[in-house]
């Protein structure tokens, strides 16, 4: 039932980039290593309350939109995607409610439609042997907002769904 969803997913991912859909990855990471296994706990409580917090700073906060997709990915030491997810939103400055469910101290961030938690993670490096296995690709990022293709978003949600 999981692979239905999976594939259903996909479609729905590829039919609307045909419509100008922004496709990023939401780096999660904690820099400190005595700290690293809390950045699968901390992207889990944000997933679960439906936001996502993004720094003022971020290179790609203006362009972030309702519709637009995002995959969830945990940097050093895992370097894997744990899911996917549907923005509701653009970047907003949490209302008073918002705040209050919020779990971290991101004064702004995007509210999130769909999200979907994979139970098998996905390896950075199963990726990037997809998508060009002779290519010195990045696996870590500086920054939490990455802008991906389309083709980096797909061959991803394709080896969520493979067995």
């Amino acid at each position: 039932m999981l692979g239905m969803r999976k594939d259903r997913a996909r479609d729905v991912a590829r039919q609307v980039y045909a419509s100008g859909v922004a496709h990023y990855l939401f780096n999660c990471v904690n820099r400190d290593p005595a700290k690293w296994s809390e950045a699968r706990e901390r992207a889990a409580a944000l997933l679960g309350v439906r936001m996502w917090g993004v720094d003022a700073d971020e290179p790609h906060r203006d362009a972030l939109a309702a519709g637009d997709l995002a995959l969830i990915y945990l940097g050093t030491p895992e370097q894997v995607f744990i899911g996917r997810t549907e923005l509701a939103s653009a970047v907003h400055a949490w209302t008073p409610s918002e705040a209050h469910l919020y779990p971290g101290a991101a004064p702004a961030g995007v509210s999130l439609a769909e999200v979907e938690q994979w139970n098998l993670a996905v390896p950075m490096e199963n990726v990037l042997e997809r998508i060009n296995p002779s290519a010195k690709n990045q696996a870590d990022f500086p920054v939490g907002v990455v802008r991906i293709t389309a083709n980096e978003y797909e061959t991803t949600l394709d080896l969520a769904a493979s067995p």
